[in-house]
């Protein structure tokens, strides 16, 4: 299997600490006080929270468990000196639709162990918790 393109990002002041950030055909605007776009820990957060929710809508998907809605919680506590950088993550998921609570959890532990390019690209020492809510979900069956 081959290795993924590089990724690349150019990044354009705009004035005080707004950037326009462009990568591939994908811009978003940074500001580090979250107003004309989020900030680039914000950022961080949408990436790992993002990256986690596709790994598991492509999961569950490939498992073919049918469901209509998914969404992701992120809370990171940060230090409280420089560099300030996330000391602990919560996600939760929620699922609507016909799918085992088990299969949401091992969607989540797949995405955080194997998967998740931006959870393996952070320090690992992270306090990280998950949990999931299945609603019109099923137990297994036993």
């Amino acid at each position: 299997m081959g290795s993924k393109p590089q990724t690349i990002v150019d990044l354009t002041w705009l004035g005080g600490l707004t950037f326009a950030a462009t990568s591939g055909d994908a811009t978003i605007t940074l500001d580090s006080a979250g107003a004309a776009g989020p900030s680039p820990v914000q950022t961080l957060g949408i990436a790992l929270a993002g990256c986690m929710a596709m790994d598991v809508a492509h999961i569950l998907t490939r498992s073919r468990h049918v469901f209509h809605a998914l969404t992701a919680h992120l809370v990171a506590d940060r230090a409280a000196d420089d560099p300030r950088r996330i000391v602990r993550v919560a996600i939760r998921f929620a699922v609507e639709g016909n799918v085992p609570t088990d299969a949401v959890e091992r969607a989540i532990a797949l995405s955080r162990e194997t998967y998740c390019s931006v959870w393996h690209s952070m320090r690992q020492d992270i306090a990280f918790e998950t949990s999931a809510q299945v609603v019109g979900g099923r137990e297994p069956s036993s």
